[in-house]
């Protein structure tokens, strides 16, 4: 029986951004590299992966500019392909408190508020409310929504930094103004990676199935539709197109 062979395709990083704009679509481009047959050869140890889903993340921004300083995440390299869950551990022992969430509907937000009200918090999303006083902020945005939010915290509020979107197209970040409420409300602010974490994903996995089992959370994906699809996607990330985690389908099956 003859062997399937078909060309490994691939959306790359073109070359390094500044880190003041908007990455554009033709930052990246498809390219067609080597061939793969689709049968490992008898004997062999090795496991053919076929990639179904790619998945689009606002942090893969910081990745595209070259940094002289190391961060915490190394740099994309041109001509290379740009690719536990950081919600649910921030929130596991919180109870009857009111939490702010901002870009409520992206792909973490939207999984911290429904967290939130399965541990009987009172949830508000920054689409929009009137609501003042907020116990505990889990922070997407930075910049002039931290400033309003840090005003209108309650004593002893507690802020979790998981991103700030909002300055990641910037070469020189926006001052925040109301830091003073950190020492005046005994606010506790603290940052966090995922990779702090592994060590709780068996038992977010065993919650977080049930949940889904149950119908307590809701998964909302948006979804593009071929590899060709990809730039256009993580762009859209930084315009607010996406409803949801931003995903590529490269192949249904």
């Amino acid at each position: 029986m003859e062997e399937e062979v078909v060309v490994n395709r691939k959306a790359v990083l073109k070359h390094h951004l500044p880190p003041d704009r908007v990455p554009k679509e033709s930052d990246m481009e498809l390219v067609a590299t080597d061939t793969v047959r689709l049968r490992v050869p008898s004997g062999s140890t090795a496991v053919l992966v076929k990639n179904l889903y790619l998945s689009c993340d606002p942090y893969m921004r910081s990745r595209m500019t070259k940094h002289d300083e190391p961060s915490y995440i190394p740099d994309f390299v041109p001509g290379t392909v740009p690719t536990l869950n950081p919600v649910y551990v921030d929130l596991f022992s919180i109870l009857c408190e009111y939490v702010f969430i901002s870009a409520a509907s992206g792909a973490v937000g939207q999984l911290v508020g429904q967290f939130a009200k399965l541990m009987g918090c009172y949830v508000v999303g920054s689409a929009g409310s009137d609501e003042k006083g907020i116990d505990i902020y889990f922070e997407n945005v930075g910049g002039a929504m931290l400033d309003a939010v840090l005003a209108n915290m309650r004593l002893n509020g507690r802020i979790a930094v998981c991103g700030m979107i909002s300055q990641y197209n910037l070469g020189k970040h926006e001052g925040v103004h109301n830091l003073l409420a950190l020492i005046a409300k005994c606010i506790c602010m603290q940052g966090f990676l995922v990779s702090n974490y592994y060590k709780c994903y068996r038992e977010f996995e065993e919650k977080v199935v049930q949940y889904i089992k149950e119908g307590k959370i809701v998964y909302i994906e948006d979804i593009a539709e071929g590899l060709e699809n990809a730039p256009s996607a993580l762009v859209g990330l930084f315009a607010g197109r996406n409803v949801g985690k931003q995903l590529i389908v490269v192949a249904r099956e």
